[in-house]
């Protein structure tokens, strides 16, 4: 059987991808109420309700649930048709979530004394969580958990790193950049650059990618992924163009500002329209990003 991991390449500094991902994450994200705690059962409410639901959604009947039953002791006691009645009227999707709810929080009171496992394989024990759910929780409510891999995060590792389409290489490539120890942080790090930079239509310079100076998809300006069929409308040109000037740097150290022009651009003449002004606002943008360095016309990677 062929291993999973030969089948990619991460970049050899995995440590520095993994801190440009935490450090991008930790200093702005969206906020939702399940990221500010790490009670398991606010946290499971929240991974079924968020099964195939739009999130705006979910935040309102996410709060409305917990102010009805706040407690896993308090779901548990419910009348189960009260719980069904609430997902439906909510338009939370297949009622038997509901259901599968309602059960696991009475098996947490009756079997487990109302503590929930702290495992994924703990967790699946509950009715109807699955490993994604169970992986879920046990990462953000415990920090004990592996890689959580959803359509976002295989768009990432797809367009990033050159991930085949395949589940097998997408969990191993996820487990192999996780942190140990460091799960919650971690997969909301990854799924969060997925949800606001990579989403189908990226938006790599407008959201600050911390990865543009390691991806694939950046350098090449193809985006498609295995959720992305087609290549994606976006500003081919200029995103195009940092995306060269990055491998450009990549592969060739530091350059001087004509040199690079003409890796960049087959039609680059200093004096041009696409010459050493050009070049010289695009390079700015890429410092401002922090991802090169230009000093006595020589240009550089940062990182």
């Amino acid at each position: 059987m062929t291993d999973p991991a030969a089948s990619f390449s991460l970049p050899d500094d995995t440590d520095t991808v993994r801190a440009a991902l935490v450090e991008w994450y930790e200093a702005d994200h969206r906020s939702f109420p399940w990221r500010e705690t790490t009670d398991p059962y606010r946290i499971l409410v929240s991974e079924v309700m968020s099964q195939q639901t739009q999130l705006g959604r979910v935040e309102a009947a996410y709060r409305e649930f917990l102010d009805e039953w706040p407690t896993v002791e308090d779901l548990a006691a419910a009348d189960r048709s009260e719980v069904v009645g609430f997902w439906t009227d909510h338009r939370l999707g297949y009622n038997n979530r509901a259901t599968y709810l309602h059960t696991a929080a009475g098996q947490v009171v009756e079997d487990h004394d109302g503590e929930f496992p702290t495992t994924p394989d703990g967790l699946q024990d509950l009715h109807g969580v699955g490993p994604y759910t169970a992986n879920a929780v046990a990462s953000f409510a415990f920090d004990n958990g592996n890689a959580v891999v959803d359509t976002n995060v295989k768009r990432v590792l797809y367009r990033a790193f050159d991930v085949p389409d395949d589940d097998a290489a997408f969990e191993a490539a996820a487990n192999e950049l996780l942190p140990a120890g460091e799960s919650r942080v971690w997969n909301n790090a990854v799924m969060e650059l997925g949800g606001v930079a990579c989403g189908k239509t990226p938006r790599c310079d407008e959201a600050g990618c911390p990865w543009r100076a390691w991806c694939r998809a950046y350098e090449t300006g193809d985006f498609t992924a295995p959720d992305v069929p087609t290549q994606p409308s976006f500003d081919g040109s200029r995103r195009q163009m940092r995306g060269r000037v990055v491998r450009a740097l990549r592969q060739h150290g530091a350059l001087e500002l004509d040199a690079l022009g003409h890796r960049v651009r087959v039609d680059y003449t200093p004096e041009g329209t696409h010459g050493r002004e050009w070049l010289t606002d695009l390079l700015s943008d890429l410092e401002s990003d922090g991802l090169v360095s230009v000093d006595d016309d020589v240009a550089r990677l940062s990182r």
